[in-house]
């Protein structure tokens, strides 16, 4: 394939090579967050009309009712003639009184591997069991590493609403590079979908408990499919994730001592926060208004919000890669997760893409994209 020089894709004249640089602890171009260079006010109104136009293309998002959710909560975490607004806010207390508890699955032996010529499908039973039969399956699509020795290996977590293609190519470039990719199907989504969804509502929605759930399903998901790489003796293990996949991610890590390095693609301090900003969610957003305002949903989102899960972190490889035209994971929120992991002297890397969050799939910054992650995943796991 020889070396990829990205000298050749520039946009508006500019060299992607020029706006792109990763530093350790430092900030992309040498810029402090949420300072502006050379360039950024004429950028932005263009990338922002074309985020909004690529957002506006979906047309089957549903704006569905308030809910707390009180049905998601177990049995044990109800108390008599409790409203369904303290049931909540009770039953988040006690998840983050012992959040390991939360995010640590039983055990399974329960793996099946289909092989293909390609590499396989994976499934295996989720550790957290729904009302939906075809959402307690998961299933990953395996890319076995050019290399036979089998070191390294990444779960994938692709981003909210993916297809079954998404991240197909950037699994495709891991295994070339040396890197086993599994890539995961996240809860409600694709063969995970009831019937009568076309998008994957469940995860992000209007409901508080069942999006902890789902979340958190997620998570359990994830660590039952990193056991299986332990257990098919890879020994370097990394996560990735983009956008959801992200928060996912670090959720995962945070809990998961098997994880080495993790790369996270668009990011967010808060969970609450994106939702009720990001352009991608205003339909989630209207269904809460009226009910809850911001800071209430910040608090019973905990959770599920990386901002709380950085002392975990002192161990493992970071990479923390955001947009500087993104509406979706809103510019200012991605620049103060990176500063929490500076003031907290938690060891990260960070890139800068000159693009929004839907043109980060659109070339050329896809292609950048994939080998910003691939590079940093190559480092921390095979060097």
């Amino acid at each position: 394939m020889g070396r990829i020089r990205f000298d050749r894709f520039a946009f508006i004249g500019v060299p992607i090579s020029a706006v792109i640089r990763i530093r350790a602890t430092e900030y992309s171009m040498g810029r402090t967050p949420g300072t502006q260079g050379p360039g950024d006010h004429m950028l932005e109104p263009i990338f922002h009309a074309w985020e909004r136009r690529l957002a506006d293309a979906t047309k089957d998002r549903v704006v569905r009712p308030f809910e707390w959710g009180e049905d998601w909560i177990p049995s044990n975490g109800h108390v008599p003639g409790a409203t369904p607004a303290n049931l909540v806010h009770d039953w988040v207390s006690q998840v983050l009184a012992d959040t390991d508890a939360f995010y640590t699955p039983e055990p399974t032996r329960e793996y099946s591997l289909e092989p293909s010529a390609d590499g396989g499908t994976l499934t295996f039973p989720s550790a957290l069991t729904t009302p939906n039969p075809e959402n307690n399956t998961v299933h990953g699509r395996l890319f076995p590493s050019r290399r036979r020795d089998r070191r390294a290996a990444v779960l994938v977590l692709p981003q909210w609403n993916a297809d079954r293609l998404g991240h197909v190519g950037l699994c495709r470039l891991l295994a070339w590079s040396g890197m086993t990719a599994l890539r995961l199907t996240l809860p409600y989504h694709d063969r995970r979908m009831p019937a009568e969804l076309h998008r994957a509502d469940f995860i992000v929605s209007a409901n508080i408990a069942r999006t902890l759930q789902v979340c958190r399903q997620a998570v359990l998901d994830a660590r039952r499919a990193i056991a299986w790489f332990a257990a098919e003796g890879y020994e370097r293990i990394g996560i990735l994730g983009t956008s959801l996949g992200s928060c996912l991610a670090l959720l995962t890590t945070a809990h998961e001592p098997l994880i080495r390095a993790q790369a996270l693609n668009h990011i967010s301090p808060y969970f609450a926060d994106v939702v009720w900003r990001g352009l991608s969610t205003r339909h989630v957003r209207a269904g809460l208004d009226g009910h809850i305002e911001l800071e209430g949903l910040r608090a019973l989102w905990k959770p599920i919000s990386p901002r709380w899960y950085l002392d975990r972190l002192r161990d493992r490889r970071t990479l923390l890669l955001y947009a500087r035209y993104d509406l979706s994971f809103p510019v200012d929120l991605s620049e103060e997760l990176v500063r929490a992991f500076r003031d907290e002297r938690v060891p990260h890397e960070v890139a800068v893409l000159p693009c929004g969050h839907y043109s980060t799939g659109k070339t050329p910054f896809k292609f950048v994209d994939g080998w910003v992650l691939t590079r940093f995943l190559k480092r921390a796991l095979l060097d």
